[in-house]
């Protein structure tokens, strides 16, 4: 009985690892044993973040972009596509290069909308949907939580 409290107690501490610090998701790997905890919060803005905003080459005015519908469209119709990752949002495959998309472009289930780069590694995000971006909900540069809306899309 005593280990299950022993558990119970590191349990304990890494939740309140993850409030003093705004985690939302932790893993931890020890031998044969496994623990992931997530829990729901508000995502943080990027500039809020010290250590992002304190990172050397860190993007500078992180305010995300809202391109506004034209007047008279309907917005409730409108599907997201969502950030599956905890990450940086990126909407060229480099520096020099046009974005992936823009507002008014077409996608498909299989066209590459952005990269969210995480720990070193770039992850292409697909749209998963077809229609016609409207609107990008994120800055380029931006860090982006887990589920955050990054575009706005109208199905077809």
């Amino acid at each position: 009985m005593a280990e299950k409290d022993a558990d119970v107690q590191k349990i304990q501490e890494l939740i309140k690892i993850m409030k003093d610090n705004d985690l939302v998701k932790i893993d931890i790997k020890h031998g044969n044993d496994r623990i992931s905890l997530r829990r729901a919060g508000p995502p943080q803005p990027a500039a809020a973040n010290p250590i992002i905003a304190s990172l050397p080459g860190a993007p500078v005015g992180l305010a995300a972009p809202h391109a506004q519908p034209a007047a008279g469209q309907a917005t409730d119709d409108l599907l997201d596509i969502k950030s599956p990752i905890v990450g940086t949002f990126y909407e060229t495959p480099s520096p020099d290069s046009d974005p992936y998309v823009e507002i008014g472009s077409h996608v498909n289930a299989q066209s590459v909308v952005c990269i969210i780069e995480a720990m070193k590694v770039m992850n292409e995000i697909k749209a998963e949907i077809s229609g016609t971006i409207v609107d990008r909900c994120v800055a380029n540069g931006q860090a982006v939580e887990y589920g955050q809306v990054l575009f706005k899309v109208r199905p077809e």
